[in-house]
């Protein structure tokens, strides 16, 4: 399909609406609704005991996804929300008295409490200090001591829209044996992800924003070396081999990562994200990838050009993904003039944050342009 023929699955696009706030919630399509609606006739009659239908979707969304994060699906496990995902390594790994663990200062709280409830333990958790909603290697490095056991970093900031070098971030942790944890949640279908070859240990990521998927379905990957070390605090029926064994009670985990997988998932949501993946299939994610900064590139020089200061205005390309801020006074009142005229967008801390798609078009990027001179006017 081309990019004309996707913008018709979209039924918010027919209502005038500009949607650019992918990086919150992003719409449904109709590949969505048609297996909302296979789904709903299983359950309402057609085949109301549908685990088969779960096991199959659950397959193809992990082997997809896959693809996507550039692994295996075998390394590939649901969980709730990325909150919970990040707890699995916090938690699970044997911190020592004194072991630190280092952060940022613009982080999204999912990737920071989790190890901030490790300082009543003797944790040490170093926030490094971002420079104008950068943060990278050079950032990180500073902070390292011999003490450091783990980094976790956003692949792409939620505030700022920063994407990070996550390869040599990978390989300087690689190369200090430091553990390597990346929260993907603003990246997944939005810019190219190699887990093996940015020496990942553990990611994790929700679906309900650039994957345009609902709410309470998240995936995380985790290597086999970082699962060894992990000692799982949390079990339940289906972590065991024998799972539906029953009465036997034999706390015998399975060997993969769907150990983690303690009992029953979110099926329904699991399912749609299977449909909401192949919104992906035509394209190479290089392809996503491009369309998305070209956007980006393209909002940030045209809001420049109105007297608008986007905060990675000067930034290299390859630090660029979807999301495009502005830090103004009266963030307010502008985020209600755009609102009226149905262009959608978020504050958050103060900015105005944008984030369209790879199915936005620059002629929309135009209207909101265009709208930003009213408010001026």
């Amino acid at each position: 399909m081309n990019i004309d023929t996707i913008r018709t699955l979209f039924p918010h696009l027919a209502t005038g609406q500009i949607y650019f706030n992918h990086a919150s919630l992003g719409p449904w399509h109709e590949f969505i609704f048609n297996r909302l609606n296979e789904y709903a006739k299983e359950r309402s009659g057609n085949n109301v005991m549908n685990f088969e239908s779960y096991v199959k979707y659950s397959q193809s969304a992990k082997n997809k996804l896959a693809l996507l994060l550039g692994t295996v699906s075998e390394r590939i496990a649901w969980v709730d929300n990325v909150s919970n995902a990040m707890s699995l390594v916090a938690q699970g790994l044997n911190f020592k008295h004194g072991d630190r663990i280092i952060i940022n200062d613009i982080e999204f709280p999912a990737n920071v409490y989790p190890f901030l409830n490790l300082k009543k333990h003797g944790i040490e958790i170093d926030i490094v200090k971002s420079r104008n909603g950068k943060v990278d290697l050079e950032d990180i490095a500073k902070g390292v001591t011999p003490n450091t056991k783990l980094v976790s970093i956003s692949l792409v900031q939620f505030l700022s829209g920063y994407r990070a070098d996550i390869k040599a971030i990978g390989d300087f942790c690689k190369d200090k044996n430091i553990l390597f944890c990346v929260d993907a949640i603003q990246a997944a279908g939005v810019v190219n992800i190699d887990i093996k070859n940015m020496n990942i240990d553990f990611l994790c990521g929700g679906t309900h924003k650039w994957l345009m998927n609902c709410q309470c379905v998240s995936y995380f990957f985790m290597s086999e070396e970082l699962q060894s070390m992990i000692e799982q605090k949390y079990v339940g029926w289906a972590s065991v081999k024998n799972a539906w064994n029953f009465l036997d009670y034999n706390l015998e985990l399975k060997d993969g990562i769907d150990r983690f997988q303690n009992g029953t998932q979110n099926e329904f949501g699991v399912c749609l994200l299977d449909a909401a993946l192949d919104m992906f299939k035509d394209f190479t994610i290089g392809e996503f990838e491009t369309r998305i900064i070209d956007n980006s590139e393209y909002f940030i020089n045209a809001l420049s050009t109105v007297g608008y200061e986007p905060i990675l205005r000067d930034v290299n390309r390859k630090n660029l993904s979807g999301i495009v801020s502005v830090k103004i006074n009266d963030e307010e009142r502008i985020f209600n003039f755009l609102k009226r005229m149905e262009v959608h967008c978020a504050i958050r801390e103060g900015i105005l944050r944008f984030s369209p798609h790879f199915y936005n078009t620059k002629d929309e990027i135009d209207s909101v342009i265009e709208a930003l001179k009213q408010i001026e006017n």
